[in-house]
């Protein structure tokens, strides 16, 4: 308990954490700040890029094996199961219909990408290994969670049809085709192109990172300061509980991989954390009549500080203590 504590402390007193926090802060004083919409889309693309650029190379240097054909396979899974967890306690510890749980439960299946990023640095901060290719498991978890939501409504006898738009807004996602094919990047580069580019994706990264999330904590609290109609007791337990739920998922399946002491973490971080972008973009097409206000409000203002500041460094805990890394 006692490392759980000091980790979380840690983790709380750094830029990239602090940074979030004062955007909340400022948010709910009601401050003027705000970051321009262009500059947090250049923001999120430059991290996406940067996250994805790496993980290639790392996948070029580890090479293609088993190990990574089982991790992009449980990633999968994982995606499509944690909805249908999600989804059965949100039935019975909230109120929500059937068509808000589902639209819910789908975020809670797929992942957040700016939180695996924070996880990244923290393990880089620490001196604790991961396996590169991680990123394209962080990829593979973005869409079947949308897939489970859609059959879980369907159940209740209100079938949604698949079409080509759906489709496109699942798979053509800008953030996961900037993931997928900056890891395709780096890993037909290599070595050769990080080094190229190395003074561009590696020693800002961690700078521009802290302006995103100062974004994130601005939006994050203008959710909490308006979500106060929609934050029963149920739901805001449901949004701590799942990432707890979510980890344990992840932990079982990192350790049963045989991961690094990283890597079991960084599952544990994909199976605990909320989409806040392409689920999002997702139910717009998918789920119109859902409640974006539960959802969004869940995710980014509830699950996602959580995780930041308390999840990450309890994930990290428990997996170094049981892989004794």
């Amino acid at each position: 308990m006692e490392e759980i504590l000091t980790l979380a402390g840690n983790n709380l007193l750094s830029p990239i954490i602090l940074s979030f926090a004062l955007g909340v802060a400022a948010s709910l004083a009601r401050s003027d700040l705000s970051v321009p919409e262009a500059a947090a889309k250049a923001l999120s693309i430059y991290l996406l890029f940067a996250i994805g650029f790496k993980g290639g190379v790392s996948v070029a240097a580890h090479g293609i094996d088993i190990k990574l054909g089982l991790s992009l396979l449980a990633g999968v899974i994982l995606s499509a199961v944690l909805p249908l967890v999600a989804f059965a306690l949100l039935n019975v510890i909230t109120g929500l219909s059937r068509l808000d749980a589902a639209a819910v439960a789908a975020h809670y299946g797929s992942i957040s990408i700016v939180t695996f990023v924070a996880a990244t640095s923290v393990l880089e901060s620490s001196g604790i290994a991961s396996e590169g290719y991680m990123v394209a498991v962080a990829a593979a978890m973005e869409a079947p969670a949308i897939l489970s939501a859609l059959w879980l409504i369907s159940r209740g006898g209100d079938g949604r049809r698949m079409d080509s738009d759906l489709w496109r807004e699942i798979l053509l996602n800008g953030s996961i085709v900037l993931l997928v094919g900056s890891f395709l990047i780096g890993w037909i580069t290599g070595e050769e192109g990080l080094e190229e580019i190395s003074s561009f994706i590696v020693a800002p990264f961690k700078g521009v990172l802290c302006l995103f999330l100062l974004d994130m904590g601005l939006v994050a609290g203008r959710g909490l300061r308006n979500g106060g109609g929609v934050l029963r007791p149920g739901v805001l337990a449901f949004g701590v509980l799942m990432p707890l739920i979510g980890s344990a998922f992840g932990l079982g399946t990192g350790l049963l991989l045989g991961l690094s002491p990283g890597g079991v973490v960084l599952m544990m971080v994909l199976s605990a954390s909320a989409s806040y972008i392409a689920v999002p973009a997702a139910m717009r097409v998918a789920l119109p009549e859902a409640n974006p206000s539960i959802y969004l409000t869940l995710s980014l203002g509830v699950t996602f500080p959580f995780n930041l500041t308390l999840g990450i460094p309890l994930y990290v805990a428990v997996a170094t203590a049981l892989t004794g890394g």
